[in-house]
């Protein structure tokens, strides 16, 4: 019986603490927003909970989970809130984005590929995924296997053109 009672205490506990982790943390976001001279609107604070409440993968995901919130946010906002964040090293994208659709997803716009001379192509799932499984076995990376997810990290080099 007291093994049971332990659990639940030990929960409240991490669960206390991950709070205020997570309300010190959205704290000192809000104090760097407002040296930066930002505004702290409802919005803002909507997506501040949302990132640091999710681990979201994606802009499009935060925007998602934003929506359910409030109807009102848009995807410009909450592309401009995480460069914001970004910008004031609230958060890192290193390993933010990653893409996991199989072959059967239906999913629409799954990707956006924007070219040099701004073109721009929105790719559904299964299009992405073709696209990705044709160059690794262009390139020799695969055989038989299919592609479940691929993971992007934040360029670290010196130039800055990429």
């Amino acid at each position: 019986m007291s093994r049971m009672k332990e659990k639940p205490d030990r929960k409240k506990t991490h669960d206390a603490r991950s709070y205020h982790r997570t309300q010190m943390q959205k704290e000192l976001i809000i104090e760097k927003l407002k040296e930066k001279g930002y505004r702290i609107t409802t919005q803002r604070l909507s997506l501040i909970d949302i990132i640091l409440a999710n681990e979201c993968s994606s802009c499009k995901e935060i925007y998602y989970k934003a929506m359910e919130m409030d109807d009102r946010i848009g995807t410009a906002t909450v592309y401009r809130m995480v460069n914001t964040l970004e910008e004031i090293g609230a958060i890192s994208r290193k390993n933010m984005y990653k893409v996991a659709y199989s072959e059967s997803c239906s999913m629409e716009d799954a990707c956006i590929v924007v070219l040099d001379d701004n073109t721009i192509h929105n790719l559904s799932a299964k299009n992405w995924n073709n696209v990705i499984k044709a160059g690794l076995i262009a390139y020799g990376y695969v055989n038989k296997q299919n592609v479940t997810s691929v993971t992007f990290n934040q360029c670290e080099c010196k130039n800055r053109s990429c």
